[in-house]
């Protein structure tokens, strides 16, 4: 059931009690009566929501059924309406607020410019508002987004496209950028070095002349790939180019408390809901003190539309979800493995995506104030060259 929908129609929370209420239920079925979260409760009765207009349809279906009906909540714009009508002049404010809401939904508030890196954003905006594009403009007297799209596409030197599109009361420009070549980037001769001690595993050289073979031990700082390539007589001076894999050795320290806090739910929740109109929100329910001294909020917007076209109202429902640490003791076996897991991951990132973990060894392991301290060595097969230009007299 759409949310908005059975929000401006309004509905009730019900139990139906008697011995043929699942005969109820079939009978409500059928009719195509709009009726949604159907729970069983045993001898309690069946639970459900049904909308306002349907709920009047129940009569002789519980009268051929011989069951009960009970409101247990009633939900939705009627009931809230009938509540402020009691209030002949809050309801006119009310409604008063809603016209400005809509009178304030109709302006642009924001203009937002995306994708431009050589052109500045104020070139842009002056060229938008040379169309009609900019804050406080009213909307409708905007010209449609395509025309827009083409007329800036004309007017802002150095772009290929432009994009305009209305989310609400904002306005995003899309621009895109016309390519030029990139320049041809010249290096300087250089040789290839270790950044740090390691075996050799693997090199490849595009290149430039290789200084080093497999199984070869080199210290940091050592020339894996040469940029000095030709006879003693007749050197030539290039760019090194290629790469060298390596075992290298890092070392880790790692600690883990041994007592964990875990975040659990409770499955208590409440339930707050708001009439969106533009950037703004007037709470409708939901109203005192949050009985959670620790929740999480969970957001679901729903807009309203007609046909194809999106109006600047909606509803947006609140759940605030009730929350609890719970701790956790962990063993020294656990413990050690979280160390080692957190560990692992980190000399991989650290090292690049193609970094791949050989050996791994525990130096020491020692518990100490309610943690577990790891000194952890690894044997990583990385890439391990760096440049060094070459300085040439």
């Amino acid at each position: 059931m759409n949310k908005l929908n059975s929000f401006i129609q309004g509905y009730v929370s019900v139990v139906i009690r008697g011995e043929q209420r699942e005969q109820f239920v079939n009978l409500a079925t059928k009719k195509r009566l709009e009726i949604w979260d159907v729970r069983f409760r045993g001898g309690q009765g069946i639970t459900m929501k049904v909308l306002l207009r349907d709920f009047f349809e129940f009569r002789p279906l519980l009268k051929e059924t011989s069951c009960r009906v009970h409101v247990q909540e009633r939900f939705g714009l009627p009931f809230q309406l009938n509540k402020l009508g009691r209030r002949k002049a809050f309801i006119s404010g009310f409604f008063l607020f809603l016209l400005g809401l809509y009178v304030l939904s109709s302006l642009v508030w924001k203009v937002d410019v995306q994708g431009n890196v050589r052109l500045s954003e104020d070139e842009i905006l002056k060229a938008a508002r040379q169309e009609g594009i900019y804050v406080f403009q009213w909307s409708f007297r905007l010209k449609n987004q395509e025309d827009l799209s083409k007329r800036l596409s004309h007017s802002i030197p150095g772009v290929t496209w432009v994009g305009v599109e209305k989310h609400g009361t904002n306005i995003t420009i899309q621009v895109a950028e016309a390519t030029k070549p990139d320049e041809r980037v010249l290096n300087n001769p250089r040789h290839l070095v270790a950044k740090a001690d390691a075996v050799i595993t693997d090199i490849y050289t595009e290149q430039g002349r290789p200084q080093v073979r497999k199984n070869t031990r080199v210290k940091k700082g050592s020339i894996l790939i040469s940029g000095i390539i030709g006879s003693e007589q007749n050197p030539q001076v290039v760019v090194a180019r290629g790469d060298v894999k390596g075992l290298v050795w890092h070392e880790y320290e790692v600690s883990v408390p041994l007592i964990q806090k875990e975040k659990t739910y409770t499955g208590e929740w409440k339930e707050r809901k708001y009439l969106i109109t533009g950037d703004r929100a007037l709470q409708l329910t939901g109203y005192g003190k949050i009985p959670f001294a620790k929740y999480d909020i969970v957001e679901d917007r729903e807009d309203a539309k007609v046909g194809p076209y999106q109006l600047p109202v909606g509803m947006m429902t609140e759940k605030l979800m009730e929350v609890q640490y719970i701790e956790r003791e962990l063993s020294e076996t656990d413990a050690k493995n979280v160390g080692l897991q957190q560990a692992r991951s980190d000399v991989l990132v650290k090292n690049g995506p193609n970094a791949q973990i050989q050996a791994e060894k525990i130096l020491h392991q020692e518990i100490k104030n309610g943690k577990v301290y790891l000194n952890i060595l690894f044997e990583v097969e990385q890439w391990i060259t760096e440049e060094l230009p070459i300085v040439q007299p």
